[in-house]
Parts: structure tokens; C-alpha cells; sequence
């Protein structure tokens, strides 16, 4: 004999398809979003690039210490008036990661006083 089913006993495959059909659509609209590159574009591979210092940088490290191209930096005021009139116009400062945040705002405050016109952090994302 067989038994039958009760309405509580069937499994709830409408709903599993309501949410697969949702998903589809989820996953149809998201994917249009981002306009796709020309298939002939071949992006440019900055991997194997080595992390150094770009030029006309000012590097602070964690003790405090300022470098210049591999020079020791001993005040922002010197270091601004040895900069070039154009090189002024923004001035690039490298943190090291341990570098205590109050003292690059002071750094950067005291380059502004010093006459830098802007004064721009560069990041490890900003090097890749």
C-alpha cells in the first residue's frame, strides 16, 4: 500500500526555486553593472615592479627621522627652502606604517607653514 503524503511532510521546492530564480536575477543585474573593456586592451602589469622610493619624496620613519633621497632631512622649514619654486606646489611625504599619526600631522602642518603650497601622503597602494 502506499502512504500519502501529508501537506507537512512535502518538501518546499517552490520556495527553493523563488530564491535560485532570485539569486539569478541578483547575479544578472550585478554583472551588467561594470561596462566591459575592449577585448584588444592589455592592462599594464605593475606585479613585478620593485617597491622604491619615488623621486622628490620625503621619507618619515618611525623614530622620526626625515630622508631626502637618501639624505638625512633635518628640519621641514630647510627641507621646503631647498625645494625648487615648482617642486613647492605639492610636496610628497612617505609614512612609514609605524610612524605615530599626531606626529605626520605635524609634519605635514609644519611643511604647510614652511611654504608647501599642498602636501600629499603616498600609500602602499599608491607605489603597486
Amino acid at each position: 500500500m502506499r502512504r500519502r503524503r501529508t501537506r507537512s511532510e512535502r518538501e518546499p521546492t517552490i520556495a527553493l526555486i523563488n530564491i535560485v530564480f532570485l539569486m539569478l536575477i541578483f547575479f544578472l543585474v550585478a554583472g551588467t553593472l561594470a561596462t566591459p573593456l575592449d577585448k584588444d586592451l592589455r592592462l599594464v602589469r605593475t606585479a613585478d615592479l620593485a617597491g622604491a622610493t619615488p623621486a622628490g619624496a620625503l621619507v618619515l620613519h618611525a623614530d622620526g627621522r626625515m630622508t631626502y633621497e637618501g639624505a638625512v632631512v633635518t628640519s621641514t622649514a630647510a627641507f621646503v627652502a631647498s625645494l625648487p619654486e615648482t617642486a613647492r606646489a605639492r610636496v610628497r611625504i612617505i609614512p612609514d606604517r609605524d610612524l605615530p599619526a599626531s606626529m605626520l600631522v605635524t609634519q605635514g602642518r609644519a611643511l604647510r607653514a614652511a611654504g608647501a603650497e599642498r602636501v600629499v601622503i603616498v600609500t602602499e597602494q599608491g607605489l603597486e
